[in-house]
């Protein structure tokens, strides 16, 4: 196969792509795309690009010749930006979460139907080496049947939301704590399998740490879920919650033989599981994020997983494959958090989540 032309949109974020694709044998980066002239200066220095492959303006980046559009950018640009690709003939990998409204969901997930190109949402927790690894003991029937998981993504990222001396605000202020959830539910709907979320109800609408900039600035929101085979799910969420870092990434799943649990001592490696015929008590097992047989540039990048979801992308379009997380799976996982906004806004009513059938 001919190496693949790849666009970086958001040279910020969009720099763990950077470094996975230039070093990829099956890609080349021809074109970057950020507001930030020096961002594309840098990268084209670094790269060796030239001043015609990089762009400030999107309508302009999306005419250079490029196979892939890697979409690197604020949440609130997702949608808008990835229907265009979509429609410009690119395939579009992009970064979470799909949208940040409901209607910017059905768009996105409406342009990857008519589109030529695959479309794949970027959630690199799921390629976790830990969570890659219990999803082996599942489908090997180690813990039965889940009926029961949860989440916590418990990450204090106020300098993100908010200049101290200045009083500027970023665009995260404008992004409740339980919209950001797919850090939680990618990897829990990909350890459940075929199952979707219908229902979701939310507690958490104060803001007593940083009493001003509600909604980013909610102190804590828990979120449950109900699916359709009837599992129950719950998941918590904050931006704002004092913890030093390493932040925090809980996982736990719960069957009808047995459980897997990571830890919630940031870098700890060290979780716990039980099979039930097979574990007297309760074992430690290692947890850990990175694959060990990732190249060296691909570590200390969310573990190894920017490095695999890149290496994935590439195979299904090598390969023509469907995306595990097209856009289907894509609005399956970001739809829920929107609705659990709403309900906790509405008073922790229960709420249907739209489904695509």
């Amino acid at each position: 196969m001919k190496k693949l032309k790849v666009g970086i949109v958001g040279a910020s974020r969009g720099g763990a792509y950077l470094k996975n694709y230039a070093n990829s044998d099956r890609t080349e980066i021809s074109a970057v795309c950020d507001l930030d002239q020096s961002k594309c200066e840098q990268v084209a220095k670094d790269l060796s690009l030239t001043d015609r492959q990089i762009f400030t303006d999107y309508g302009q980046f999306l005419n250079a010749d490029t196979d892939i559009v890697v979409i690197g950018t604020p949440i609130p640009f997702h949608a808008e930006q990835a229907v265009q690709a979509l429609e410009a003939g690119k395939h579009v990998l992009s970064e979470v979460t799909m949208a940040n409204t409901i209607e910017g969901c059905k768009q996105v997930y409406e342009a990857a139907q008519r589109a030529k190109g695959k479309y794949m949402m970027a959630e690199n927790y799921i390629y976790f080496g830990f969570i890659r690894e219990w999803k082996k003991y599942i489908e090997e029937g180690r813990i039965g049947r889940i009926h029961y998981a949860e989440a916590e993504y418990i990450h204090d990222i106020r300098k993100l939301l908010f200049d101290k001396e200045s009083g500027e605000t970023f665009w995260r202020t404008y992004r409740p704590p339980i919209h950001y959830c797919t850090h939680c539910l990618g990897p829990l709907m990909y350890l459940i399998g075929d199952d979707t979320i219908v229902k979701a109800t939310a507690a958490g609408n104060k803001n007593t740490i940083v009493p001003d900039l509600w909604p980013s600035t909610i102190d804590m929101q828990v979120a449950l879920f109900e699916t359709k085979q009837g599992r129950g799910i719950k998941i918590c969420r904050s931006q704002v919650t004092p913890r030093p870092e390493p932040h925090t990434v809980y996982y736990s799943v719960y069957g009808t033989k047995g459980f897997l649990e990571n830890t919630r001592h940031g870098k700890d490696v060290v979780g716990n599981r039980y099979f039930e015929g097979i574990d007297k008590q309760t074992v430690p097992f290692n947890c850990y994020e990175n694959e060990i047989e990732a190249p060296d540039f691909a570590k200390n990048s969310h573990g190894t997983s920017d490095y695999y979801i890149a290496q994935d992308f590439l195979d299904c379009i090598e390969f023509d494959r469907e995306p595990f997380l097209n856009a289907r799976r894509a609005f399956e996982l970001t739809l829920p958090g929107l609705i659990a906004q709403e309900a906790a806004v509405k008073g922790n009513v229960w709420l249907d989540v739209p489904q695509l059938d």
